[in-house]
């Protein structure tokens, strides 16, 4: 079951409200009925001295109650008058409660020489129902008050809750093929963090699909050549007068055929890479490094080149595996396809500080140093570039690169002709 937050945020606000309004009925009872205690002791006090400052020329003073329901004030002398069943001749001047069957009195006691007791009593009911009376007068008028009350509170969650409204309907209206940021102007504080993240989110979306287009753009360009020329040798084989000639143009079909697939496989890696979802885990790269020096080294020693490890100190780090494999294998295979024969390949394990640092160091030819960015630009080669390459693989390398929160770049060697691909990444899972 979905939660509503407008009804949630009503019906709380209108508990505390009901709440509040209880404690405050509480709070005016205890008050009142502090008031009212007081009110009839002083009460007492005074009718107690007035009755003894009057008794004086009196033969004799008959018990005095007055008649009024609401206070009912009972006046004994001792021990002139009567002693009523309530009253204990044991008990000491000042104020007292006592029991009188069913109900309670409020006593006051006054000595007056010579041993003669001044006794002013009052049933606790009379406070008791002041008290009660002031409470139920802020209960129902916070009971009176309570649909009104709910009825503000829906329209000022709902008036509150209104830009919420306004920019679902905003992002429903937004185009699929070019979203724009949303505007944040009359929200609240608190859901600006929110839109920002949002606009954030809508601009990275935007740049994947411009991404993307320009991907599938480019793509559609690279395989058309290929394309175009395989179904070229083909036709040229069909028209083959001989065995040999079937053989002579089969070479280049076969080869333009590896070249496609080549091809495609790149892409899908590079496709692949850009839609990584997997968690990522602790990786031994030393381990990785060993697999893949142990894997090319037949094609280094094809080119009598020295591929070697140099590993300063053990590396693991938090990665996707196999982005990270694909990251060492294409600039290992780079370094390997550019290096002339006799030439040397090392790949260098080390850490820098909280940083995680893989470098493929060659002694080929180079590149200039402007060309350093462009060459992880996909499908782009440099000019005079000569092999069967695509110019994929460091665009893919620096894709992989970036969904696992590291940086690659290229430099020239410190001494001598040659380049330096370097990968650095943190070494904690939140780097």
């Amino acid at each position: 079951m979905k939660r509503s937050l407008q009804r949630h945020l009503s019906i709380m606000l209108g508990s505390a409200i009901l709440l509040a309004g209880l404690v405050a009925a509480i709070a005016s009872f205890a008050l009142a009925y502090s008031e009212a205690k007081e009110f009839q002791d002083d009460m007492l006090k005074q009718v107690a001295a007035l009755s003894a400052a009057t008794k004086s020329g009196l033969a004799q003073r008959p018990r005095i109650e007055i008649s009024d329901p609401e206070s009912r004030i009972l006046i004994f002398h001792l021990p002139g008058d009567s002693r009523p069943d309530w009253f204990s001749t044991d008990l000491s001047p000042g104020l007292h409660t006592l029991p009188a069957g069913a109900k309670h009195l409020r006593v006051y006691i006054r000595d007056t020489p010579p041993a003669e007791r001044t006794v002013v009593a009052q049933f606790t009911d009379v406070r008791d129902e002041i008290a009660i009376n002031s409470a139920l007068r802020t209960l129902i008028l916070l009971l009176c008050l309570l649909p009104v009350l709910v009825w503000l509170i829906v329209r000022i969650v709902r008036n509150e809750l209104a830009p919420i409204t306004r920019l679902s309907r905003s992002l429903d209206e937004q185009p699929a093929d070019s979203p724009m940021p949303v505007s944040d102007d009359g929200l609240p504080d608190e859901i600006t963090p929110f839109v920002h993240a949002i606009n954030r989110l809508l601009e990275r979306i935007k740049h994947l699909m411009k991404q993307q287009s320009r991907f599938i753009a480019d793509a559609a360009h690279e395989l058309r050549s290929p394309l175009t020329a395989l179904s070229v040798q083909a036709q040229n084989l069909m028209h083959a007068g001989s065995l040999d000639a079937v053989h002579e143009r089969a070479v280049p079909l076969q080869k333009g055929i590896a070249r496609a697939r080549h091809l495609t496989e790149q892409m899908l890696s590079l496709a692949r890479t850009q839609a990584e979802a997997n968690g990522k885990t602790e990786v031994n790269v030393s381990a990785m490094a060993r697999e893949l020096i142990a894997e090319y080294l037949p094609m280094a020693e094809a080119g009598n080149i020295d591929l070697g490890l140099d590993e300063i100190e053990p590396l693991s780090i938090p990665a996707f595996p196999d982005a990270l494999h694909l990251i060492i294998k294409n600039a290992l295979e780079n370094a390997l396809k550019y290096t002339q024969n006799g030439g040397e390949v090392t790949l260098r394990l080390f850490s820098d500080n909280h940083d995680a640092i893989i470098e493929i160091v060659d002694d080929g030819p180079g590149i200039p140093v402007s060309e350093y960015e462009r060459v992880f630009d996909a499908f782009y080669r440099m000019p005079g570039t000569h092999g069967e390459g695509s110019g994929l693989g460091l665009a893919i390398v620096r894709e992989a690169a970036i969904r696992m929160g590291g940086t690659v770049s290229l430099r020239g060697r410190q001494k001598g002709a040659g380049l330096v691909f370097c990968y650095r990444q943190s070494l904690s899972m939140t780097g």
